[in-house]
C-alpha cells in the first residue's frame, strides 16, 4: 500500500490541466521503457475534463496512441453508444481525435451487447478480458496498470463501488456488476478493489466544493467499505489530485495545499 501524496491546484480546470500534463508524460515513459503504456480510465466532470485538457494539449502528439491499452474502471450498464455511457463521453473528448488502435480500446460490455440485459455475465466477461490480457509478469488476474484515474464522489464512491455496498466488500473477483445503486443509472458494471490496487499508481480527482467532505473522510482514516475512496491505492504510488475547493476541509498540518 503506497502512501497518498496530495497535489492541490487552485481550480478545477489547472487541475485537469496539470493530470493530463502527467498523464502524458507517464504514457511516453512507459512506452519508451516497454513499448506500450496500459491506462484505466474514468468518467464523471472530472474524468472527463482531464481526457479534454488532454486532447487540447500540444504535447499529446508525443503519445504513441496505437501503442496504448484502455480501459474503463466502470461503466454505466446502457445501450452503446448512449450518450451517459463512459465510453461514448469518452470516445467524444478525446477517442475520436487520435489514432487509437480499436482492438486496444476495451470498453466495458453494454446493454444491448452480446450478453444482453445480463449484466453479472457482462461482468464476467470483462474479468475474463483483462485476464486474457495480464501476463505472468503481472502475478495476477490483471495487467499491472501503468495508471488507475478514478473521480471521487461527494459519498466516496469511486468507480461504482458505493458505501457499504456488496461490490465494495468484494474481495474474490475484479469485475461485478452492480444493481440498485444509488445514482442512476442502478444497473453498472465496476471493477472492484482488488483489480484497482493492481495498478502502479493510482490518482483520485475530485473538485468542487461539494467533494470536500469526501476528500477528508477518504484522507482522515476511514475505513473502505465506509469510504471506497479510502481503499483506492496503487503499487507504488497513490495521488490525490484536488482543487482548492475540494481540498478546504483537509487539516492543513497533514496535507499542506501547495499551490500550483
Amino acid at each position: 500500500m503506497s502512501t497518498p501524496q496530495v497535489v492541490v491546484h487552485r481550480d478545477k480546470d489547472l487541475m485537469a490541466q496539470a493530470a493530463a500534463a502527467r498523464l502524458i508524460t507517464k504514457i511516453v515513459d512507459a512506452q519508451a521503457a516497454r513499448g506500450s503504456a496500459s491506462v484505466v480510465l474514468t468518467g464523471g466532470r472530472n474524468g472527463n475534463g482531464v481526457l479534454a485538457a488532454l486532447a487540447a494539449a500540444p504535447a499529446r502528439d508525443a503519445v504513441d496512441w496505437a501503442n496504448l491499452d484502455l480501459w474503463w474502471g466502470d461503466e454505466r450498464f446502457l445501450p452503446a453508444d448512449h450518450p451517459e455511457r463512459n465510453h461514448t463521453q469518452a470516445r467524444e473528448a478525446l477517442l475520436d481525435s487520435v489514432r487509437v488502435n480499436p482492438a486496444r480500446v476495451h470498453a466495458m460490455p453494454a446493454s444491448d451487447g452480446p450478453y444482453g440485459p445480463d449484466v453479472d455475465t457482462a461482468a464476467e466477461a470483462y474479468a475474463d478480458e483483462l485476464a486474457a490480457a495480464a501476463g505472468p509478469e503481472n502475478h495476477g488476474p490483471v495487467p499491472t496498470f501503468d495508471v488507475l484515474m478514478l473521480g471521487v464522489g461527494p459519498d466516496t464512491h469511486v468507480a461504482s463501488l458505493f458505501p457499504e455496498s456488496p461490490a465494495v466488500r468484494d474481495s474474490e473477483r475484479t469485475v461485478v456488476g452492480v444493481h440498485g445503486a444509488p445514482k442512476p443509472p442502478p444497473t453498472r458494471i465496476t471493477m472492484t478493489l482488488p483489480a484497482i490496487r493492481a495498478a502502479r499508481e493510482v490518482w483520485l480527482l475530485a473538485a468542487g466544493e461539494d467533494k470536500a467532505g469526501a476528500v477528508a473522510i477518504a484522507l482522515g482514516g476511514a475505513g473502505e467499505i465506509q469510504a471506497p475512496a479510502a481503499g483506492a491505492y496503487g503499487r507504488s504510488r497513490t495521488l490525490w489530485l484536488l482543487d482548492r475547493a475540494a481540498a478546504a476541509k483537509l487539516p492543513p498540518q497533514l496535507y499542506p495545499p501547495a499551490s500550483a
